[in-house]
């Protein structure tokens, strides 16, 4: 197990040289000046040198990226935005929770629907209930998001003023200058993007487990439990289930990454301030420090939840640690 991990950290270790890496070459191939931009419409041409001179931006490439590496992994420092000179790491920070609540979120709600309604469907093959599960199925993977989201937004928060339209609450609580606040309010204001956001993965997953579940109940393993008097509740909790969710907890793991973009979308719908909201408005501003602080964040954030997703993996299915 310790040699597992051991290769699973190396491997996270140039999984992040390698995004870091392509993600700052290609802010270096965009043709903008980074200088011009972070010394001000005003700046006259001395201006721009030293700016770029203290910045780095100056040196070669290389000297530049081992710089931002330097500063990135021993400091955590992702510089200063060019528009208003604000902390990235600190704009980076506030807005990170506000995207994980989102798809955190949306994971545990899709996993709650996708679950039991799998299980059930594999259950009772060609059922009512399986074929409108599917029904489920198919209207889920065919409706957009973004589409999803505006409908809701208007019926559940225009029309019927049930939930609000747009806004964030954060759950530590009222911040100065805030409206609301505190975990009733998180919750009140996030119920409909969770649900939104969850109607696709949710699609997806119980289509997924039904067909896992079905394939497990045929094995020889599970014939044989039953044939030996075990309760049918042991043998689905603790033989088909915990081997039928390996592929689920694979698919999982790459899908927070999938999800992660998709916030990017839905977080313009709802007006929620978080890191899709923030790339996405820095990029219009050529405001490259955020854009890139929140790429590098966001793809650290993957690679941190894949390799936790990996050593769940091997605890499930030791077999996996000797591959």
């Amino acid at each position: 197990m310790i040699r597992y991990i051991i290769r699973r950290l190396l491997w996270a270790v140039v999984l992040f040289i390698s995004v870091t890496l392509a993600t700052y070459l290609i802010f270096y191939i965009i043709p903008v000046d980074p200088a011009r931009l972070a010394a001000g419409k005003a700046a006259t041409p001395h201006d721009v040198q030293v700016v770029a001179h203290r910045l780095y931006l100056d040196r070669p490439i290389y000297e530049q990226y081992l710089h931002f590496l330097d500063r990135l992994v021993l400091h955590f420092d992702l510089g200063y935005s060019y528009a208003n000179r604000q902390d990235v790491r600190a704009t980076v920070l506030n807005a990170a929770p506000v995207t994980a609540s989102l798809v955190l979120g949306a994971v545990v709600v899709w996993m709650l629907i996708a679950v039991p309604v799998g299980v059930y469907s594999a259950l009772r093959p060609r059922s009512l209930g399986d074929r409108t599960a599917m029904i489920g199925v198919l209207t889920g993977i065919s409706v957009h998001p973004v589409w999803l989201g505006l409908v809701a937004s208007y019926i559940l928060g225009f029309q019927l003023d049930l939930f609000p339209i747009q806004g964030y609450c954060a759950f530590t609580g009222k911040a100065p200058g805030e409206v609301c606040g505190g975990p009733v309010d998180w919750f009140y204001h996030l119920i409909v993007p969770w649900m939104v956001f969850a109607v696709l993965y949710a699609a997806f997953y119980v289509r997924m487990i039904r067909s896992t579940v079905l394939e497990t109940l045929n094995e020889d393993y599970v014939r044989t439990a039953r044939a030996k008097g075990a309760p049918e509740q042991r043998v689905l909790i603790h033989h088909v289930l915990r081997n039928a969710m390996l592929p689920v907890v694979t698919m999982l793991g790459m899908d927070v990454a999938l999800a992660l973009g998709g916030a990017v979308l839905l977080e313009q719908v709802f007006g929620l301030p978080g890191l899709g909201y923030v790339a996405l408005h820095s990029l219009f501003q050529y405001d490259y420090p955020i854009t890139l602080g929140v790429v590098v964040f966001a793809s650290l954030l993957v690679i941190v939840f894949n390799l936790v997703v990996d050593l769940l993996y091997a605890w499930i299915d030791p077999r996996i640690r000797l591959a």
